[in-house]
């Protein structure tokens, strides 16, 4: 991830994208890479409990999914650009389920932040199922975008903090390097 300049932090061009594809840590890990991308914050979103803790999204209950928002300069990375990412890091045929990761807050989600991205995102979903790229049908919830509730501190940047940890070795590290991204 680049670090913005005081000139870009002042750019009218960024834009904020927020998307879940299982597991936070996976989501901010790969996007953090992409060239445009300026920031990523992990946390949850969709869900109907106010400001809810890990514990509280991991039992299932409140509806929220673990999400990254990434916020992008769109002069030098498009929304349909980053989902055309989004759809390569994870399947997005399989029912509240990435990989060993369980349950609603694993969902695949596109929360659009304008009536724009919602368009390219149905665009985009629509042209990965007419693609054939998958055996199933794509189950990506497509939705407007609520409050983001930031995870706790210890989430954030969490490969980039903690590469040798098992989950990133297992996990994170192959998914970079199937995209082919530095690990």
């Amino acid at each position: 991830m680049d670090t913005p300049t005081p000139s870009e932090m002042d750019n009218r061009d960024h834009e904020i994208a927020t998307l879940g594809a299982g597991c936070f840590w996976c989501v901010e890990a790969v996007f953090a890479r992409l060239e445009g991308v300026l920031s990523v914050v992990s946390g949850y979103m969709g869900g109907q409990v106010e400001d809810p803790s890990y514990e509280d999204v991991c039992r299932g209950t409140t509806g929220h999914a673990e999400v990254a928002q990434i916020t992008f300069d769109a002069t030098r990375i498009s929304f349909a650009e980053l989902l055309d990412v989004f759809w390569k890091m994870h399947d997005p045929t399989t029912l509240n389920r990435q990989g060993a990761d369980h349950g609603t807050q694993y969902r695949s989600a596109i929360f659009y932040h304008t009536d724009k991205q919602r368009e390219i995102a149905l665009e985009s979903r629509r042209n990965l199922d007419a693609s054939n790229a998958y055996p199933d049908p794509v189950v990506t919830e497509i939705s407007p975008a609520q409050t983001l509730y930031e995870a706790e501190m210890y989430h954030q940047d969490y490969y980039k903090l903690n590469p040798n940890a098992p989950y990133c070795q297992y996990v994170i590290h192959p998914k970079l390097l199937k995209l082919g991204m530095e690990a």
